[in-house]
């Protein structure tokens, strides 16, 4: 058996075109152009390649991008100001703060300071609570993509098995909520999981999501499963070289599972899409306006 590779970089180039197409519409029927507002604070590097992409994708799905940069070094009141400003602001709709932010620096409380309706990374605890209810909310962004690409793969979800690995409330969690959603069996697996690779076996889907370059042996795998890779790892390999993995053995997973997304290429431009996605909800939310995409 050798698995279906999931393109994820082309679904998302698909889902682009239609919110750039959705956006257009809605410039010109209701004279709204959707806004979105990202705060970097500090000079991660891998955090600026990050808001520059979001830069460039917003623009060609012809959303508004707002960008504030502020050094390390600012303070937590500083940065609470900032996004006041921003949930005023009307021509934002949705506000991303980009993490990590520096150590001196709660990132929830930061967080629950944007307004619930420009969330668009869905991680307010509001936006949290409605997922975990079943209330319609802003959803984070990857568990989005991920759950997008599922049912394009397989259809319907319904009584299917899907193991999760890691409880993150970026990923693991609310990627939970939305499978339990979608009728799945949910098995969440974390650190402290006995006999982990018996859990994974039992998953006709298996969400990785923990952080550890391609930690997830092939025998690890369902034959048969649908394997979702979260993570993005940079290593060294034995030659000098350095590669981009993902947390499953990529290689070893093919021979067993049905389809495998890949890295890069396979959960990351999905990530990007639904935040555009989002972006565009939220301005129809806010607005009043039925969103359909």
């Amino acid at each position: 058996m050798t698995a279906k590779r999931i393109d994820g970089k082309a679904f998302a180039a698909t889902l682009r075109a239609s919110i750039a197409d959705a956006v257009t519409q809605l410039n010109t029927s209701h004279n709204l152009t959707p806004g979105l507002a990202v705060i970097l604070v500090g000079e991660d590097p891998a955090s600026a390649v990050y808001v520059r992409n979001k830069r460039k994708a917003c623009a060609e799905a012809g959303i508004a991008s707002f960008e504030t940069i502020l050094p390390a070094s600012t303070t937590q009141d500083a940065l609470l100001r900032e996004i006041a400003r921003l949930n005023a602001d009307d021509a934002v709709h949705g506000i991303l703060v980009q993490l990590p932010l520096p150590a001196h620096i709660d990132a929830q409380a930061v967080i629950n300071a944007i307004d619930p309706a420009k969330d668009v990374d869905g991680f307010h605890v509001i936006n949290a609570g409605r997922l975990a209810v079943g209330q319609p909310g802003l959803v984070p962004c990857t568990p989005l993509g991920c759950l997008l690409l599922l049912r394009d793969t397989l259809g319907s979800l319904a009584g299917k098995h899907a193991v999760i690995l890691g409880r993150s409330n970026i990923v693991g969690k609310p990627m939970a909520q939305l499978l339990l959603r979608e009728s799945c069996t949910v098995t969440i697996c974390h650190s402290r999981t006995e006999q982990l690779s018996q859990e994974t076996r039992r998953g006709d889907i298996l969400i990785a999501a923990i952080g550890k370059p391609e930690y997830v042996r092939g025998d690890w795998i369902k034959p048969g499963a649908t394997v979702l890779d979260v993570g993005i790892n940079r290593i060294t390999r034995d030659d000098g070289s350095s590669a981009l993995v993902g947390d499953v053995d990529y290689k070893a997973a093919s021979a067993r599972a049905h389809a495998i997304t890949p890295v890069p290429g396979g959960i990351g431009p999905m990530t990007i899409a639904c935040l555009l996605r989002n972006t565009l909800e939220a301005a129809c939310a806010i607005h009043g306006i039925a969103f359909t995409l």
